[in-house]
């Protein structure tokens, strides 16, 4: 059967970016070890991967949809991405976030200039808003981690780490709904081992992949970033495919992996964004030439003060 996106989409998306957002790094780690390497997406514009799918979302928009406006649901960074490249793009956005979610990026993505919905308390909660929201506005729905556009955009992060590291042997990524491992894993296909890392109290895709079918969680883990209710369809067919495992990660570990990332590496993620490193710390992955992804840099000061303040 063949996958809702291939190699060519993610090429066509590099096309559709080049020049409107940063070129991340991808840094040696010889504390990780001498065969370690950071892709620091936390680097990107809003502070995550995710304005990669927005805005080759919004390129594939008609004149009509654009005119309608358009609609996300996220915890933060995809709402930052898209009020981002809405406004970049001169449209209308509306983003259903929830009352849990962190203060700083409901903030944040006012500041992007959306107008932002909380009726929701939690994360199921918010998708049975959007569902409503949709049928009230006829905005177009840009989604954070399901839709093919959105999938090819996110792959571009698996082009630029074959570029930057043309003998990696393993990309390890973190997984919330799964567009960001799904794009990187067509991106990558033939060329690397691509290993996913989900929170223990947040296993959208591993409980997914257990079942062969969507399966709805109830998301908890620090890492509010990977905190998805589910895993998205065509996530769930690429990492059936291509992806070699998925791999789960304490809270602990989590930690573990945040505060390396802050003290040895110098780089200010959230929580979300140590997943990767994590797993590798805990030797959860030992693949030989290995990229972990750093994505996103959108915490809390009270988090992280938190998390660095423990031991």
């Amino acid at each position: 059967m063949a996958l809702p996106v291939t190699r060519e989409d993610v090429e066509r998306a590099s096309g559709v970016i080049a020049g409107r957002l940063r070129r991340t790094p991808t840094l040696s780690s010889r504390t990780l070890g001498p065969d370690q390497f950071l892709k620091a997406e936390l680097l990107q514009r809003t502070g995550s991967f995710k304005p990669r799918g927005a805005l080759t979302k919004l390129a594939s928009l008609t004149s009509e949809e654009k005119e309608r406006g358009v609609i996300a649901i996220s915890a933060g960074n995809h709402a930052q991405a898209v009020a981002w490249a809405a406004a970049e793009e001169g449209l209308d956005a509306l983003v259903v976030m929830y009352q849990e979610a962190s203060e700083t990026k409901i903030a944040a993505t006012r500041d992007y200039g959306a107008v932002v919905d909380l009726e929701a308390t939690n994360p199921a909660e918010a998708f049975e808003r959007l569902d409503v929201l949709l049928q009230e506005t006829g905005r177009t729905l840009v989604h954070p981690f399901d839709d093919p556009f959105t999938i090819a955009g996110q792959g571009t992060v698996g082009l630029e780490i074959l570029e930057d590291v043309p003998d990696v042997e393993t990309i390890v990524v973190p997984i919330g709904g799964g567009g960001l491992i799904s794009g990187i894993a067509v991106a990558a296909a033939g060329r690397a081992r691509v290993v996913g890392v989900e929170p223990a109290l947040s296993t959208a895709m591993h409980s997914a992949l257990a079942a062969g079918e969507r399966v709805d969680v109830t998301p908890t883990s620090i890492a509010d970033g990977l905190n998805a209710p589910h895993a998205g369809g065509n996530a769930l067919a690429i990492v059936e495919e291509l992806v070699s495992e998925v791999v789960l990660v304490s809270e602990e570990e989590i930690e573990n992996g945040f505060r390396f990332l802050y003290e040895r590496a110098k780089l200010a993620c959230e929580p979300a964004g140590a997943a990767a490193v994590a797993a590798v710390l805990a030797r959860k992955v030992d693949e030989g030439r290995t990229v972990s992804v750093v994505s996103g840099g959108n915490v809390a000061l009270e988090t992280a003060a938190g998390i660095l303040a423990s031991r």
